[in-house]
C-alpha cells in the first residue's frame, strides 16, 4: 500500500539539514527535473513526538523551494527515528552519502539518540572499527569548518585530508588556513601542494604558509614557470648537465655513508645496493659511450685523459716504492 502524501513544507522538522552537504549544482538539476516531471522520489519522514522528521529528500526539498512551491510529496516510516536513520546509512537509494554526512549521522545516533558504536556498527552491517574512523573525522573539525562544509565554501576531500589532520595537530593552523581558504580559495590540487609543503616546513615558514596560502601557491608557481623556462632555453644538454651535478654531490655523500658499514647487512639493504649497482652499470655505461665520443672527436682532450690516467695520484706513490 502506497502511504505517499502531500505536506506543507512548513511542517517538517529539517533537523538532520546540517548532517548533509550543499550542492548548489545539484539542487538546480533537481529542481529542473521536478519543474518538467514532478517530484519523482518522495522524501522520507518518521514521526518523532508528533514531528514529521526528514531523514532522507533535503536536496529535494530545497529544490522545491527554489521553485516556490509550498507542500512536497513524502513517504512516513513506521519506526523509530533511529531505525530510520540507520535504514538511510545502509540503503540509500538516492544517492551515496559523503563520509563527513555518515559522520555527522553517526554522531546523532551515538550522541543524541545513545545508541553505542557496537550496536550502531551492528545495524549497519559495519564494523566498529568503521564507525570510530567516522566519528574521529568529525570530531577533529571546529564549529566553522563543518559549517564551511555544509555550505560548499569548503569541499568534503580538503576537509577530511587537509584540515582535519591540521586541526588535530595544530589547531590555530587550521583555524587560519581556513579564513584564508574562505577569502582567496584553492583548487583541491593547490591544496594538497600547499600541505606537501606545510608538512616540509619549519615553524617559521608554516606561520606565513597558513596565513598566505594563495600567495604561496602564486610564488611557488611563478618559481617553477621560470624553471621550466631555462630548461627549455638549456635544452636537453643543460638540463642533463644539471642532473649530474646533482648526481655528483649525491654520490660523494652517498660514499661517505656507504664507507661506515661493514658486511653482514639486512637484507633488504643488500638487495638494494644490487637493484642500485646494476642501474648505476647502466648509467656508467652511457657515461663512458658520451666520454669517449668526445675524446675520439677531440684528440688532445683523449690524450689528456689518457695521461691523466697513467699518472699516480698525489698521495700514492710509485708502483717502484710499493714493491
Amino acid at each position: 500500500m502506497d502511504t505517499r502524501r502531500e505536506i506543507d513544507l512548513h511542517r517538517l522538522d529539517l533537523r538532520y539539514a546540517d548532517a548533509r552537504l550543499a550542492d548548489t549544482r545539484a539542487v538546480e538539476r533537481l529542481a529542473r527535473s521536478i519543474e518538467q516531471c514532478g517530484q519523482l522520489a518522495p522524501c522520507i519522514v518518521v514521526a518523532d513526538a508528533e514531528q514529521l522528521v526528514v531523514i532522507d529528500g533535503y536536496r529535494r526539498i530545497a529544490a522545491l523551494r527554489r521553485l516556490g512551491r509550498d507542500t512536497a510529496n513524502v513517504q512516513p516510516w513506521r519506526c523509530e527515528l533511529a531505525q530510520g536513520l540507520l535504514h538511510i546509512l545502509v540503503q540509500s537509494k538516492s544517492r551515496p552519502f559523503m563520509a563527513i554526512e555518515e559522520a555527522l549521522l553517526l554522531r546523532e545516533l551515538v550522541n543524541r539518540l545513545q545508541l553505542s558504536q557496537r550496536e550502531v556498527a551492528r545495524r549497519t552491517g559495519r564494523d566498529v572499527s568503521w564507525v570510530q574512523r567516522r566519528l574521529l573525522l568529525v570530531m577533529a573539525m571546529s564549529d566553522p569548518l563543518l559549517d564551511a562544509v555544509r555550505c560548499g565554501r569548503v569541499s568534503s576531500w580538503a576537509a577530511s585530508r587537509i584540515l582535519a589532520p591540521l586541526a588535530r595537530a595544530n589547531t590555530d593552523h587550521a583555524g587560519q588556513l581556513l579564513a584564508a581558504l574562505q577569502a582567496t580559495p584553492l583548487s583541491t590540487r593547490e591544496l594538497k601542494r600547499w600541505f606537501e609543503h606545510y608538512q616540509c616546513a619549519q615553524r617559521p615558514l608554516r606561520e606565513r604558509l597558513v596565513a598566505h596560502p594563495r600567495l604561496f601557491i602564486e610564488a611557488l608557481t611563478v618559481r617553477e614557470q621560470h624553471r621550466a623556462d631555462a630548461d627549455l632555453a638549456a635544452g636537453p644538454e643543460g638540463q642533463t648537465l644539471t642532473e649530474l651535478r646533482r648526481l655528483e654531490g649525491f654520490l660523494r655523500h652517498l660514499r661517505r655513508r656507504l664507507t661506515g658499514l661493514t658486511p653482514p647487512l639486512p637484507a633488504p639493504l643488500t638487495l638494494t645496493c644490487a637493484r642500485v649497482g646494476a642501474a648505476w652499470r647502466g648509467v656508467d655505461y652511457e657515461l663512458r659511450r658520451l666520454a669517449d665520443d668526445d675524446s675520439a672527436r677531440d684528440p688532445p682532450c683523449r690524450a689528456h685523459a689518457a695521461s691523466a690516467g697513467a699518472n699516480p695520484a698525489r698521495d700514492q706513490p710509485p708502483a717502484q716504492a710499493l714493491a
